[in-house]
């Protein structure tokens, strides 16, 4: 069975999505919206995928910039078995009573709040939970780094207290009007709100977060300490983490020490837009005292929940019951787990 898709975003995330779905044997990319007829609309035309206007208003501008449109986010509505709804944060909200009126089920992405769909999703821990729903959200790309590395650990070793530090980019490589410039920037409140959010996914994980803002634009770096029973070995934590497509190990001998030189990497490797959707954790970071695991993990923020995206539909479509089998389609198609 082929599903309907649509992309209400064609942005930094839904043009990534958007690709993704172009990949898989059982879904079909209906189309994309845009709001405003820019460079990224001018290639989903390049590309040959069907343009919608997000409302009427918005048609008569692409219209008038020589635009090929097919109609409104309510005709692609018509046309789709779910939505996925990559808009800036709070859009999706109001979106979300046209999905209900229209009867099509929707993926909303981490900038929404939990108490949207009341369910937050993480493949690697609640895939089967998200079987046949209508609405779920897939929680944001600091948010899914920490679940993927934490429930590899949990579902392997017995783990308590994780404490976490977000050491996050001040924006995205085209959000010039980010910051900060010149500064860290600490948040505040405290804890952050990204213990939170994981537990949104998996209640049973005791976590507290901090974070801080810093002048890059190319990755998140999250700083991690997980209690641990006396038991465990670096050696049995390598041998766990490793076994996962999802999670890039970085051994000493490879000259890759930081963001930048996993982004040249990701380029040398032919990586479209240098994404790396898997999370790479240095293998010489981690470390086993008594106050457990230490380890530093790196995040492409613009890309590792697009996987999760597409395994969010396969579940919610029951295209596959099964989280592994669902995940290793994933991974297949989009080459994950063979960049180094």
């Amino acid at each position: 069975m082929v599903s309907k898709i649509g992309i209400n975003g064609y942005g930094t995330i839904g043009k990534r999505v958007a690709d993704a779905i172009k990949l898989q044997d059982d879904m079909e990319l209906v189309g994309v919206t845009k709001n405003t007829p820019n460079f990224e609309a001018k290639l989903a035309e390049k590309k040959n995928y069907d343009l919608y206007s997000s409302t009427k208003k918005r048609y008569d501008k692409f219209v008038e910039k020589g635009y090929k449109v097919e109609g409104t986010l309510d005709d692609l509505i018509d046309k789709v078995d779910l939505i996925v709804d990559c808009t800036p944060a709070g859009i999706g909200k109001r979106n979300k009573k046209k999905y209900e009126e229209n009867d099509v089920k929707a993926i909303f992405q981490g900038g929404e709040s939990h108490e949207l769909t009341d369910f937050s999703f993480n493949s690697s821990i609640n895939y089967e939970k998200a079987l046949g729903r209508d609405y779920i959200r897939v929680v944001s790309c600091n948010t899914t780094a920490l679940c993927r590395t934490i429930s590899r650990l949990k579902n392997n070793f017995q783990i308590g207290k994780i404490r976490a530090t977000m050491i996050r980019r001040g924006g995205d490589p085209d959000q010039d009007d980010r910051g900060p410039l010149n500064a860290i920037k600490p948040k505040l409140e405290v804890p952050s709100h990204h213990g939170p959010d994981v537990q949104s996914v998996d209640s049973e994980i005791d976590i507290e977060t901090t974070a801080v803002k810093v002048p890059t634009t190319i990755m998140h770096m999250h700083s991690l300490n997980v209690e641990v029973s006396k038991d465990i070995t670096k050696e049995k934590i390598v041998s766990t983490l490793r076994k996962d497509p999802r999670i890039l190990l970085i051994e000493k001998d490879t000259g890759i020490d930081s963001t930048s030189k996993l982004v040249e990497l990701a380029r040398d490797e032919g990586r479209k837009r240098y994404d790396i959707w898997e999370i790479p954790i240095w293998v010489k970071s981690i470390e086993v005292t008594e106050g457990g695991i230490y380890l530093f993990q790196a995040v492409h923020q613009e890309s590792d929940v697009v996987p999760e995206n597409i395994d969010g539909i396969r579940a919610m479509l029951e295209l596959e019951n099964s989280r592994g089998k669902s995940k290793q389609k994933t991974n297949e198609t989009l080459g994950i787990g063979e960049l180094l």
